[in-house]
């Protein structure tokens, strides 16, 4: 099934692209061995009709991901439940991706918070050194 986000030159179509593109924070929800959903939020980046993000090496979510790779993403609102964005699909782990030190795109959207947080962006890189894809296929929102 091929993924599109919807037509830019509606309102919604417009608002998506833009969130997606500037937005800095994502809830990655992934569900545990019980059935419970796990949200965690992460530092994103859509890239190449996906989101790109990091995770740390020990996070549980690599478990859960082998287990089942379905996962939900999640815009934050604005506050009042006007503005929800919910992307579904699947989450790959992709070695191949440059670490995010490396990575132009993602530096350029994270340095500085990278740098205000944990010193050097290396550093950031060093703690969230593997790189997962979601994959969306259904999108829904208001």
């Amino acid at each position: 099934m091929t993924f599109a986000l919807p037509d830019p030159s509606t309102e919604f179509g417009a608002r998506v692209a833009r969130r997606l593109r500037e937005d800095m924070i994502a809830w990655v929800t992934s569900v545990d061995r019980a059935g419970t959903p796990q949200p965690a939020p992460v530092w994103f980046l859509w890239e190449d009709d996906a989101i790109l993000f990091y995770s740390k090496p020990d996070a549980k979510r690599l478990d859960r991901l082998k287990a089942n790779p379905r996962t939900s993403v999640n815009l934050n609102d604005e506050g009042l439940g006007r503005d929800v964005l919910v992307l579904t699909g699947s989450l790959t782990r992709e070695d191949g991706i440059a670490p995010a030190h490396l990575h132009e795109a993602f530096t350029a959207k994270y340095g500085k918070l990278s740098t205000d947080s944990f010193g050097t962006h290396e550093t950031f890189s060093e703690l969230y050194s593997v790189p997962l894809v979601f994959h969306p296929e259904r999108l829904r929102g208001h």
